[in-house]
């Protein structure tokens, strides 16, 4: 702890933080964003006295930042009023989707104002009839996996519970959609897998669960340092992603779409179909809709592959809630090239079957944790050439099974958006509640100004993938060859 002029005290940033503190520009704000849409409008005084029980518990939030030279440390803000970042506003017009998606493109395109804690909620009160909370948070705070866990922990399971009882951990991440699911291994706490590697480089990665100081030192105390030394040299001289329409020079505008929720039982049953996860069906569709927004757009698509920076969570099981970054990246290379889209999904499936046994995910930690300990100018070439291997970053979190209430008020929808870095101008966001699924999609205005056509095309794809899937009666997964000839007749048929 260190003390400020006013002798007030001063806790020095992680090293992880700083990092992802110093990424926050003009082109790419380091800004988690998040909407809870309510049945009815929502209580604002009782939501106040939830925010004052439940959220000013983490003393992050009543802390704001100071930077000193190369070092980042968070202090109390010595004026702090919850008033300043829990505000009252009204749509204009009609007060439907269009108007709450300007709302949220003019404030994601807004910085942070540094001199107070890095968080602003804003309640919509007039929104189709209901509420509407959009929720930012900047990353240096805490990864996306910690916050939605600190914003559920707002939340009760039955609408009548008191606001001033502390409610269970949110276990979210325990309800595994598929517990065999690739991608979902990547985002349940990997702990236990990583558990003894950890113990034993309790001087390398630092205090606790904390940080890898040196990721190369992997290699001299593990069994494993030869998947990890490999890991570090591929990672090193992977190649660049290829320049679409998705990658390029930035623009200081975002825009933000999503989608209808669909329900999770007829993506469970696609999959159960194809013998395929949850997982590879949705990401197949994103890729998909990828695939046709650059083929709108004149783009060759013919074999091509981009790269997805995909978060996977690392902190242990018991600290799910603790705020801060602790996750690291794998990198799973998006079949844009293939066109049928039975045969993508196995081609993602096969993918994603790849990078899941890897170190990715524990070397990009110890990278981050490396380049926030350096000054700024030697960290911003290294983010930038990290950012150069990726065209999105793409998070698929399993929320709530059940209906959950705030202020209560039962929230009938959520949906967030993650943010880009260096020069990633694409963020792709899924994430489950209630048996259904929501897609949302982050785009930089410059690159692609109409991010709803690509939730259209999800849409679409995913229709396509229903209808491919149900022409097959016969034991065993359907041809891929046999269904694009299928879906090459009704396209003709729709013409006629």
């Amino acid at each position: 702890m260190l003390l400020n002029l006013f002798g007030s005290e001063r806790e020095s940033m992680s090293a992880v933080d700083t990092a992802w503190l110093r990424m926050d520009r003009p082109t790419n704000l380091m800004v988690i964003t998040g909407i809870m849409f309510f049945e009815g409008d929502i209580d604002y005084k009782r939501l106040q006295q939830v925010m004052q029980s439940r959220l000013l518990k983490y003393g992050r939030f009543k802390q704001r930042v100071v930077r000193t030279g190369a070092n980042a440390a968070w202090e109390d803000d010595p004026d702090f009023d919850i008033a300043h970042h829990l505000r009252r506003v009204a749509l204009p017009g009609k007060a439907n989707k269009a108007e709450l998606e300007t709302m949220v493109n003019d404030l994601i395109s807004i910085p942070m104002d540094f001199s107070k804690p890095l968080w602003q909620f804003y309640v919509v009160e007039n929104y189709q009839g209901g509420s509407v909370l959009v929720a930012r948070i900047h990353h240096c705070i805490g990864d996306g996996i910690a916050l939605i866990q600190v914003l559920l922990s707002l939340t009760d399971k039955q609408q009548h519970a008191s606001d001033t009882v502390k409610p269970k951990k949110p276990q979210f991440l325990a309800d595994e959609r598929e517990p065999n699911d690739p991608f979902m291994r990547l985002y349940r706490p990997v702990a236990k897998v990583y558990a003894g590697m950890l113990k034993s480089y309790a001087k390398v990665l630092g205090t606790g669960y904390g940080l890898m100081t040196n990721p190369t030192k992997l290699a001299e105390y593990t069994s494993a340092g030869v998947g990890v030394s490999q890991g570090i040299a591929r990672m090193a001289t992977m190649a660049a992603d290829p320049r679409t329409k998705f990658k390029g020079q930035l623009s200081t505008t975002k825009r933000i779409a999503w989608s209808e929720s669909l329900p999770l039982s007829e993506v469970k049953h696609v999959g159960k179909a194809l013998d395929c996860s949850i997982n590879d069906v949705l990401l197949s569709c994103v890729a998909g809709a990828l695939r046709a927004y650059l083929v709108e757009h004149g783009e060759a698509v013919d074999g091509l592959t981009i790269r997805a920076s995909v978060p996977v969570n690392l902190r242990p099981e018991n600290q799910l809630d603790k705020l801060g970054n602790y996750f690291g990246l794998v990198f799973l290379p998006l079949p844009i090239g293939v066109a049928n889209p039975i045969e993508r999904v196995y081609e993602v499936k096969r993918r994603m079957e790849d990078i899941k046994g890897g170190y990715d995910a524990i070397i990009t930690l110890g990278l981050l944790s490396v380049v926030g300990s350096l000054p700024n100018m030697i960290e911003q070439p290294a983010i930038e050439f990290f950012s150069t291997k990726s065209t999105a970053v793409m998070t698929n979190v399993p929320g709530p099974r059940e209906p959950i209430y705030l202020a209560g008020s039962k929230v009938q929808d959520l949906q967030f958006w993650v943010p880009q870095s260096g020069e990633i101008g694409m963020g792709v966001s899924i994430l489950s509640y209630n048996d259904r699924v929501n897609f949302g999609v982050m785009t930089d205005k410059k690159l692609v100004p109409d991010p709803a056509t690509i939730i259209d095309y999800f849409n679409a794809e995913f229709e396509k993938l229903v209808l491919a899937t149900l022409m097959h009666t016969v034991d065993g997964p359907p041809d891929p060859e046999l269904a694009e000839l299928h879906l090459a007749v009704l396209r003709m048929q729709a013409l006629v």
